[in-house]
C-alpha cells in the first residue's frame, strides 16, 4: 500500500469516530423542555388521581342510571301496558339518585311511610305504606344499606302465624345506626296522587336528595286494602 494513503485513511477513520461521538453526546444530552414536560405530566397524573377519587361517586351513579335506563328500554311495549306502583317508584328513585349527596354504601338508611301533605303526619293509607315498601327495595338495589326498624329481636310464634315485624314501638330496637331516612308526602288529585320524596339526614335534618312524581288514579285504585266491608274489598281511596 502506498505510504501516502495510510495517513489519509487514518485521518478519515478518526474523523468518522469524532462525528459519531458528537452525535451520541447530542443524543444523550438532557432537553430542558422534556424535563419540564415530564414534571408537568407527573403533576397532571397526581391531579387526575385526586379527581378520580372525587368523581368516583358521580361515575358510579351515572353508570347505575345508564343500566337502569337500558333495562327499562328493553322492556318495550310490555312496560307500557303493565304499570304498578313499583314502576313509578323506580322513576322516583332515578331522580333521587340523580341529585343524591353524601349517602353511600357506609351510611345506613331507613324508609318511612309516606303521609298526606294536608294530614296530621300521624296516619298513612295503603298507598303511603306501599310506597315505603317499594323504596326499601329500590334503595337496597342501589347498594345503600337499608335498616328495617320494624323488625323485632325475636320471632313471635302464635296460632295466627310466625312474625318478626311489629308496629309496637315497645317491641322495637331504638338504638339503630340510622344516618339518613327516606320520607315523603302525598297530595290527592282528581287524576291521581302527586308524590314528593326526599332523603333527609337524621341528625342534620338536611335534605340530601329529592324527587317528585305522579301516580295515576288507575294505579292507585288497583291497590286493594286489607279492609273488607260486607265481603267487598275496599280500595285505598
Amino acid at each position: 500500500m502506498n505510504k501516502l494513503l495510510i495517513p489519509l485513511l487514518f485521518s478519515t477513520i478518526l474523523s468518522g469516530c469524532m462525528t459519531m461521538g458528537s452525535e451520541e453526546a447530542n443524543n444523550s444530552a438532557v432537553d430542558p423542555q422534556s424535563v419540564n414536560n415530564g414534571s408537568a405530566n407527573r403533576m397532571n397524573s397526581q391531579g387526575q388521581n385526586s379527581n378520580s377519587a372525587v368523581n368516583f361517586q358521580d361515575s358510579y351513579r351515572n353508570k347505575l342510571l345508564s343500566n337502569m335506563g337500558n333495562a327499562y328500554q328493553r322492556r318495550g311495549n310490555r312496560s307500557q301496558s303493565i304499570k304498578d306502583v313499583n314502576y313509578y317508584v323506580r322513576g322516583l328513585m332515578q331522580e333521587l339518585v340523580g341529585n343524591l349527596q353524601y349517602v353511600n354504601a357506609s351510611t345506613p338508611v331507613a324508609v318511612t311511610n309516606f303521609v298526606f301533605l294536608d294530614g296530621s303526619f300521624e296516619n298513612s293509607d295503603l298507598v303511603g305504606k306501599q310506597l315505603s315498601e317499594s323504596f326499601i327495595h329500590e334503595v337496597h338495589k342501589f347498594g345503600i344499606p337499608v335498616l328495617d326498624f320494624k323488625t323485632t329481636d325475636y320471632i313471635r310464634v302464635s296460632q295466627s302465624g310466625d312474625f318478626v315485624l311489629s308496629r309496637d314501638f315497645l317491641e322495637l330496637n331504638s338504638d339503630l345506626p340510622i344516618r339518613y331516612v327516606v320520607a315523603g308526602t302525598l297530595v290527592r288529585h282528581l287524576a291521581g296522587y302527586m308524590v314528593n320524596a326526599r332523603i333527609v339526614g337524621i341528625d342534620s335534618k338536611a335534605v340530601v336528595a329529592s324527587a317528585q312524581g305522579f301516580i295515576p288514579a288507575s294505579v292507585i285504585n288497583s291497590l286493594i286494602s286489607g279492609s273488607i266491608n260486607d265481603g267487598i274489598p275496599l280500595t285505598s281511596n
